[in-house]
């Protein structure tokens, strides 16, 4: 197994799931969340889009926290007639969680080489016709306005379809203390694993420790568009991998 410290930055309550997986394969992984997750101050836009839910014929959710944060105290049977879309695993979990069905969630198969909107639309563009609406679900900045990638709305209109957008979160840059400073400061000598599954995350590290350079630390990645994002800040081993816990494990131990 590999000795190297496998740093996990993902928000919190991944992060913790994360690490504990890859613990259970007998690596040494620590959680260093670089995104915090937060409430939406202003919950109007929410209950506005549950008012109109009945227009909608699919939900798609881009992590586990929108799952979580919009259908938080809602009544499931209100979207009944719904699809329920989800990018990977984790946000299937928040799904099923939430109470909605089995049965009504589309997502890309567990063991899918890729969990992301691409991989999703593979599965579900067959649903849209011309004039289905499909509301967006994601995380919003600091002030709440929702923000992402507009790839699948684009796709989605290209077929006929039409997409509204509501934060049910906002993901924050986070603070950290002493001990994360050490940690991050040891970590940047090619000693440790740092495993992105973020761009964002590579941003707010970036942004927290502006002083140090990256040229011998090693970056794990769940894409190849985070990857870029990591070669970018100067990570000077990149490596990309199939987001499943096999692959992520075989991956780790292929770093010399």
């Amino acid at each position: 197994m590999s000795r190297r410290r496998v740093i996990v930055t993902r928000p919190a309550r991944e992060a913790s799931r994360w690490v504990d997986d890859l613990r259970a394969a007998g690596l040494d992984a620590v959680a260093l969340p670089l995104i915090e997750i937060a409430s939406i101050a202003d919950r109007k836009p929410i209950d506005e889009a549950w008012q109109r839910i009945a227009g909608y014929g699919a939900l798609m959710f881009v992590s586990a926290a929108a799952a979580t944060h919009f259908l938080d105290g809602a009544r499931i049977d209100a979207a009944s007639h719904c699809r329920f879309w989800a990018t990977g695993p984790g946000t299937v979990r928040g799904l099923r969680d939430a109470g909605v069905p089995e049965s009504s969630i589309d997502a890309p198969a567990a063991d899918a080489a890729q969990f992301d909107s691409e991989a999703l639309w593979s599965l579900v563009r067959s649903q849209v016709r011309p004039g289905m609406r499909v509301l967006i679900v994601r995380g919003g900045d600091a002030s709440g306005q929702a923000a992402g990638r507009e790839w699948l709305a684009n796709e989605i209109a290209g077929v006929g379809g039409t997409c509204d957008a509501v934060a049910a979160y906002r993901r924050l840059a986070p603070a950290i203390g002493d001990e994360e400073r050490r940690l991050i400061a040891e970590a940047a000598d090619g000693s440790a694993i740092w495993l992105f599954s973020s761009s964002e995350a590579i941003s707010n590290l970036r942004a927290l420790v502006p002083a140090i350079e990256w040229r011998a630390a090693c970056a794990l990645t769940t894409h190849e568009r985070i990857a870029q994002a990591a070669r970018t800040a100067g990570f000077g081993r990149v490596h990309v991998s199939p987001p499943s816990l096999s692959s992520l494990v075989a991956s780790i131990e292929s770093f010399a």
